[in-house]
Protein backbone atom coordinates (compact mmCIF):
# COMPACT_ATOMS: atom_id res chain seq x y z
CA UNK A 1 0.00 0.00 0.00
CA UNK A 2 1.25 3.56 -0.85
CA UNK A 3 0.72 4.81 2.48
CA UNK A 4 3.08 7.21 4.68
CA UNK A 5 3.32 6.31 8.29
CA UNK A 6 0.73 9.56 9.06
CA UNK A 7 -1.95 7.07 7.31
CA UNK A 8 -1.75 8.86 4.04
CA UNK A 9 -1.57 7.78 0.38
CA UNK A 10 1.19 9.85 -1.36
CA UNK A 11 0.49 11.00 -5.41
CA UNK A 12 2.71 12.46 -7.66
CA UNK A 13 1.12 14.40 -10.47
CA UNK A 14 2.16 14.36 -14.18
CA UNK A 15 3.95 18.35 -13.14
CA UNK A 16 5.90 16.68 -9.71
CA UNK A 17 4.05 17.77 -7.11
CA UNK A 18 3.17 15.18 -4.22
CA UNK A 19 -0.27 15.23 -2.66
CA UNK A 20 -0.73 13.18 0.47
CA UNK A 21 -4.78 12.35 1.05
CA UNK A 22 -6.38 10.44 2.90
CA UNK A 23 -6.90 6.78 2.32
CA UNK A 24 -10.83 7.15 1.79
CA UNK A 25 -10.72 9.55 -0.36
CA UNK A 26 -7.86 7.45 -2.15
CA UNK A 27 -9.94 4.53 -2.95
CA UNK A 28 -12.37 6.42 -4.19
CA UNK A 29 -10.55 7.25 -7.41
CA UNK A 30 -10.23 3.87 -8.76
CA UNK A 31 -7.36 3.22 -10.48
CA UNK A 32 -5.48 4.50 -7.46
CA UNK A 33 -7.22 1.85 -5.97
CA UNK A 34 -6.15 -0.65 -8.18
CA UNK A 35 -2.78 0.68 -7.30
CA UNK A 36 -3.00 0.43 -3.70
CA UNK A 37 -4.14 -3.49 -3.65
CA UNK A 38 -1.84 -4.56 -5.53
CA UNK A 39 0.55 -6.70 -3.44
CA UNK A 40 4.03 -5.53 -4.65
CA UNK A 41 3.31 -1.89 -3.48
CA UNK A 42 5.96 -0.78 -0.80
CA UNK A 43 4.33 1.46 1.71
CA UNK A 44 6.20 3.98 0.59
CA UNK A 45 5.79 4.05 -2.77
CA UNK A 46 4.46 7.54 -4.06
CA UNK A 47 2.21 6.36 -6.87
CA UNK A 48 2.95 8.42 -9.88
CA UNK A 49 -0.10 9.83 -11.69
CA UNK A 50 1.31 10.80 -15.65
CA UNK A 51 -1.89 11.99 -16.97
CA UNK A 52 -3.42 13.86 -14.07
CA UNK A 53 -1.60 17.74 -13.60
CA UNK A 54 -2.13 19.32 -9.71
CA UNK A 55 -4.50 21.65 -11.05
CA UNK A 56 -6.72 19.13 -11.41
CA UNK A 57 -6.06 16.59 -8.80
CA UNK A 58 -6.73 19.31 -6.65
CA UNK A 59 -10.13 19.68 -7.89
CA UNK A 60 -11.05 15.93 -7.99
CA UNK A 61 -9.71 16.05 -4.50
CA UNK A 62 -11.79 18.84 -3.36
CA UNK A 63 -14.86 17.14 -5.05
CA UNK A 64 -14.27 13.63 -3.42
CA UNK A 65 -13.83 15.43 0.08
CA UNK A 66 -16.59 17.27 0.02
CA UNK A 67 -19.13 14.20 -0.99
CA UNK A 68 -17.28 11.82 1.08
CA UNK A 69 -18.04 14.29 4.46
CA UNK A 70 -21.47 14.33 3.06
CA UNK A 71 -21.98 11.04 2.31
CA UNK A 72 -20.75 10.09 5.67
CA UNK A 73 -22.26 12.73 7.90
CA UNK A 74 -25.85 12.02 5.86
CA UNK A 75 -29.06 9.96 5.73
CA UNK A 76 -29.45 10.55 2.14
CA UNK A 77 -32.05 13.30 3.41
CA UNK A 78 -33.50 15.89 0.53
CA UNK A 79 -31.68 18.61 2.39
CA UNK A 80 -27.98 16.62 1.46
CA UNK A 81 -29.00 16.25 -2.18
CA UNK A 82 -29.87 20.15 -2.35
CA UNK A 83 -26.21 20.89 -0.91
CA UNK A 84 -24.69 18.75 -3.22
CA UNK A 85 -26.69 20.69 -6.32
CA UNK A 86 -25.54 23.46 -4.97
CA UNK A 87 -21.70 22.52 -4.62
CA UNK A 88 -21.92 20.87 -7.51
CA UNK A 89 -22.93 24.05 -9.48
CA UNK A 90 -20.67 26.43 -7.78
CA UNK A 91 -17.58 23.34 -8.19
CA UNK A 92 -17.82 23.96 -12.34
CA UNK A 93 -19.16 27.72 -12.40
CA UNK A 94 -15.75 29.15 -12.43
CA UNK A 95 -14.32 27.06 -14.91
CA UNK A 96 -13.29 27.61 -18.34
CA UNK A 97 -13.97 25.36 -21.15
CA UNK A 98 -10.61 24.25 -21.18
CA UNK A 99 -10.22 23.35 -17.13
CA UNK A 100 -13.65 21.01 -18.12
CA UNK A 101 -11.70 18.82 -20.58
CA UNK A 102 -8.64 18.75 -18.68
CA UNK A 103 -11.28 17.52 -15.59
CA UNK A 104 -12.86 15.31 -17.91
CA UNK A 105 -9.77 13.77 -19.24
CA UNK A 106 -8.50 13.57 -15.49
CA UNK A 107 -11.60 12.31 -13.92
CA UNK A 108 -11.52 9.78 -17.29
CA UNK A 109 -8.01 8.77 -16.24
CA UNK A 110 -8.43 8.13 -12.39
CA UNK A 111 -11.70 6.51 -13.02
CA UNK A 112 -13.92 8.70 -10.84
CA UNK A 113 -17.37 8.18 -11.75
CA UNK A 114 -19.36 10.97 -10.28
CA UNK A 115 -17.31 13.18 -11.42
CA UNK A 116 -17.04 12.12 -14.85
CA UNK A 117 -20.54 12.03 -15.17
CA UNK A 118 -21.01 16.11 -13.59
CA UNK A 119 -17.92 16.97 -16.05
CA UNK A 120 -19.44 15.51 -19.19
CA UNK A 121 -22.99 16.94 -18.41
CA UNK A 122 -21.63 20.12 -17.73
CA UNK A 123 -19.96 20.40 -21.12
CA UNK A 124 -23.18 18.74 -22.56
CA UNK A 125 -25.50 21.88 -20.88
CA UNK A 126 -22.35 24.56 -22.34
CA UNK A 127 -22.39 23.23 -25.97
CA UNK A 128 -26.41 22.42 -25.69
CA UNK A 129 -28.44 24.78 -28.93
CA UNK A 130 -24.94 26.13 -30.01
CA UNK A 131 -23.73 26.56 -33.36
CA UNK A 132 -21.35 23.64 -35.52
CA UNK A 133 -18.67 26.84 -35.34
CA UNK A 134 -19.27 26.89 -31.33
CA UNK A 135 -18.83 23.56 -30.70
CA UNK A 136 -15.83 23.17 -33.34
CA UNK A 137 -14.16 25.26 -31.52
CA UNK A 138 -14.85 24.28 -27.90
CA UNK A 139 -13.60 20.72 -29.05
CA UNK A 140 -10.61 22.35 -31.16
CA UNK A 141 -11.93 20.71 -34.36
CA UNK A 142 -11.13 21.38 -37.73
CA UNK A 143 -13.58 21.74 -40.38
CA UNK A 144 -12.77 19.62 -43.18
CA UNK A 145 -15.94 20.13 -45.21
CA UNK A 146 -15.72 21.63 -48.09
CA UNK A 147 -18.17 24.97 -48.35
CA UNK A 148 -20.53 23.04 -50.73
CA UNK A 149 -20.73 19.72 -48.25
CA UNK A 150 -21.25 21.80 -45.15
CA UNK A 151 -24.35 23.93 -47.30
CA UNK A 152 -25.82 20.22 -48.53
CA UNK A 153 -25.41 19.17 -44.81
CA UNK A 154 -27.33 22.24 -43.58
CA UNK A 155 -30.19 21.49 -46.19
CA UNK A 156 -30.47 18.09 -45.80
CA UNK A 157 -30.75 18.42 -41.38
CA UNK A 158 -32.48 21.92 -41.62
CA UNK A 159 -33.96 20.45 -38.10
CA UNK A 160 -30.69 20.67 -36.83
CA UNK A 161 -29.68 24.69 -36.97
CA UNK A 162 -33.07 25.77 -35.49
CA UNK A 163 -33.24 27.56 -32.68
CA UNK A 164 -29.71 27.97 -31.94
CA UNK A 165 -28.24 30.29 -29.07
CA UNK A 166 -26.03 32.83 -29.20
CA UNK A 167 -22.51 32.26 -29.03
Amino acid sequence: MAAKSNNTISLKTADGDIYEISPVIAKQMKTVQSFIEEESVELSTVIPLPNVKSVELSKIIEYLNYHYLIEKDSTSSASDDDGKKIFNADFVKEMSHDQMKELILAANYLNVKDLLELMCQTVANVIKNKSVEFVREFFDIVNDLTPEEEEKIRKESQWAFENIDED
